[in-house]
């Protein structure tokens, strides 16, 4: 880190993030929106209390059915300890994945093992690959640090879509604030017509069969069906050190060895694209979580992000791999790489819409929460 940038006296964020303050100790905004999620989901009594009647909740709406909820898995750490706790919860998940064409051979064995040991159902969305590789290549050519939304929006949208195919009402995610923090919006942002606009601008192929999330696709979900989205690692005492020997030991889990390596193109897009193009290490996100968290100290965070977040030689075999199954030629994918930056607020998005209607829209999810 360079000497003239000022960095949070608790966490390691620093003024090279987006939107970041800080008060007059020095600490950040988004340690205290970490402090306002320990509010809202505290390790204590009442905490276990909140996860009992959810739980008690998810079983009593799913008493005659075959599956009570919807459980979303990569391969990766939280998402295979959510459905880990939703079985020992007692709940009767059906496993859902998406197959985007990029899961690592880690990845799809971690899936399996987890699903053949909890005896749990799973169901694979595979795309339609024509079709998503021409989004993809719209994405680097749009030239933002987004690449990998289109599969975070795809996954998404199936979730949903399974979940009202089974006439299920909750869906639980591994995604939680303690281990994972805040992502800066300028460094990753993502809704269903940023998706169609970058796509129409980049190709001349109709999108006929990607799983896309509009608006009115979320209130469709949200308040027709009544759909909840369940954050569990949130409710409990998660440490994702102990949390990965529990499932090696329990699901022959094996480490991919960096946070949402489990994909081979996130992993590219992490270090290549993200790191190397934009500046961006989402490592200072990551690791400040853990601090804010008690699971990593200060001082060892420091000291691992002045180490590379990529093996060079692990990078170089992404890149040309990424560029073959792109379908792309090497002076394509360099002169595509070497575009000027640009942001998501460089295309059309349904952000205006939804900062103008922030007011509402918070009212709305207190709303939806008491559902």
């Amino acid at each position: 880190m360079a000497g003239n940038q000022k960095i949070c006296t608790r966490c390691i964020l620093d003024s090279t993030i987006p939107d970041i303050t800080f008060d007059s100790d020095g600490i950040c905004n988004y340690c205290k929106i970490h402090d306002e999620q320990e509010k809202k989901f505290p390790l204590n009594e009442s905490g276990k209390q909140k996860l009992n009647q959810i739980i008690d909740e998810i079983k009593k709406n799913g008493k005659d059915k075959q599956y009570d909820c919807i459980v979303g898995i990569s391969g990766g750490c939280d998402s295979i300890f959510s459905l880990y706790n939703s079985v020992k919860l007692g709940l009767k998940p059906l496993a859902i994945t998406f197959d985007n064409g990029w899961n690592s051979e880690i990845a799809v064995s971690n899936i399996n093992n987890a699903t053949t040991k909890l005896n749990v159902d799973l169901e694979t969305f595979v795309v339609d690959w024509e079709e998503f590789k021409s989004i993809q290549v719209s994405f680097l050519k749009a030239s933002v640090p987004d690449s990998d939304v289109p599969s975070d929006i795809g996954l998404k949208s199936t979730l949903y879509r399974a979940a009202v195919k089974n006439n299920i009402r909750y869906i639980i995610t591994g995604g939680n604030f303690r281990t994972e923090g805040q992502i800066p919006r300028k460094w990753s942002y993502m809704d269903g017509r940023y998706i169609k606009e970058v796509h129409r601008k980049f190709s001349n192929k109709i999108l006929k069969n990607y799983p896309n999330l509009t608006l009115f696709d979320y209130f469709y979900y949200l308040f027709i069906k009544k759909i909840k989205v369940i954050r569990i690692l949130n409710y409990v005492n998660y440490q994702k050190s102990k949390a990965k020997e529990v499932i090696k030991k329990e699901l022959c889990w094996r480490d991919y060895g960096g946070k949402h390596y489990e994909s081979i193109f996130t992993r590219f897009n992490q270090t290549y694209m993200r790191y190397k193009k934009f500046g961006f290490d989402m490592r200072l996100i990551e690791y400040s979580a853990l601090v804010r968290a008690y699971q990593m100290t200060r001082d060892e965070a420091l000291d691992k992000i002045t180490e590379l977040p990529y093996n060079e030689k692990q990078l170089e075999e992404d890149v040309e791999y990424v560029i073959k199954k792109l379908g792309l030629t090497e002076e394509a994918f360099y002169k595509i790489y070497n575009l000027p930056q640009k942001s998501f607020l460089d295309y059309p998005t349904y952000y205006p819409m939804i900062k103008r209607m922030r007011p509402f829209i918070d009212f709305v999810s207190k709303f939806v929460s008491r559902l």
